[in-house]
């Protein structure tokens, strides 16, 4: 069982890294520049692929347009990558970057020496 979690492991981060760059160098769409590929979950069999990225701008356009090239970017990435099959891809937006802010702010908010009332 180890084995085979560190090869799907590590075929998640070999469609994550050429992802990054198909959509970097191939993809033409201006909203598409600040995307971020955090990471990607690729089901046992190789055959589905959850991408998340993150954007700071126009998150559901962003992802609209990424599902929509999905084909494209499917082929792309078999060109490049020497696998039996070409996993399905669909994109997420991940949210885990929001949380750890909100998180950040929390703490710094109790970290917070009090303020004197009597000023």
């Amino acid at each position: 069982m180890p084995k085979e979690f560190s090869r799907t492991r590590r075929v998640s981060e070999l469609i994550r890294r050429e992802l990054a760059n198909i959509i970097a160098t191939r993809l033409g769409d201006p909203r598409l520049n600040m995307v971020t590929i955090t990471a990607v979950d690729v089901s046992k069999d190789l055959k589905y692929a959850n991408v998340f990225i993150t954007q700071l701008n126009n998150g559901d356009a962003v992802l609209k347009t990424l599902n929509k090239a999905s084909g494209f970017l499917r082929k792309e990435l078999s060109s490049r990558v020497n696998m039996k099959v070409s996993p399905s891809l669909r994109f997420s937006y991940d949210h885990s970057v929001e949380r750890g802010m909100a998180l950040s702010r929390l703490i710094e908010e109790v970290n917070q020496p009090p303020r004197d009332e009597e000023a």
